[in-house]
């Protein structure tokens, strides 16, 4: 049975940012980002939520509905064939949540700005199942409904394991190169890019 997928709503978006930081939680990249585990989800959802509450205004949000009426998968992309509309605030709305691990986000930022892609395409920021839900095919889904959408239009990722790399690979995303890049204790990310 295929899920039906809908935009957030505006007062979903936290709820996203929520579930991203969950669905994201075991990640040795969110591990990284916070060693505190007392701290991360909290740390790591307000930083998601931030990015996803501005998506609405350069990109969009989609959503997939558990049967008890909560989320239960999500993918936020950015519409980077545009100019992209800076957060407003981030510096400081990013030193405020991150708090003693600042230099850890501002590396992310630094590794992430270093070597996104100039091509116009679109930029799945974050696709996120809730851990009840996976394996259903949820997130294929959100990605296969973007894609048609986007038609000749390119997609582009940062993959964070052999697991997303797989399922990824299987929705028409290959390796760029460089492909593995690194954070400065050495965590990985991996460039995908899906052609028109």
């Amino acid at each position: 049975m295929t899920p039906t997928i809908r935009p957030a709503r505006e007062s979903e978006l936290t709820d996203v940012g929520r579930l991203v930081a969950l669905s994201f939680d075991d990640l040795e990249q969110n591990r990284s980002l916070v060693p505190d585990p007392s701290a991360r989800l909290r740390v790591m959802g307000d930083f998601f939520t931030m990015l996803t509450v501005h998506a609405p205004l350069c990109g969009k949000v989609d959503v997939i509905d558990a049967p008890d009426g909560s989320l239960a998968a999500a993918a936020v992309w950015f519409d980077r064939t545009r100019e992209m509309p800076e957060i407003p605030d981030y510096d400081e709305r990013l030193a405020a949540l991150a708090g003693e691990w600042l230099p850890n986000f501002e590396a992310l930022d630094e590794v992430f700005d270093k070597h996104h892609p100039v091509d116009p395409h679109w930029h799945l920021a974050f696709l996120a199942v809730h851990p009840s839900h996976q394996s259903h095919g949820l997130g294929g889904a959100l990605m296969d409904s973007t894609h048609e959408d986007l038609g000749r239009t390119p997609a582009y990722l940062e993959a964070t394991n052999d697991n997303n790399i797989r399922l990824y690979r299987r929705h028409g995303y290959t390796e760029m190169l460089p492909f593995d890049i690194r954070l400065p204790d050495n965590t990985p990310f991996y460039r995908m890019w899906r052609a028109a």
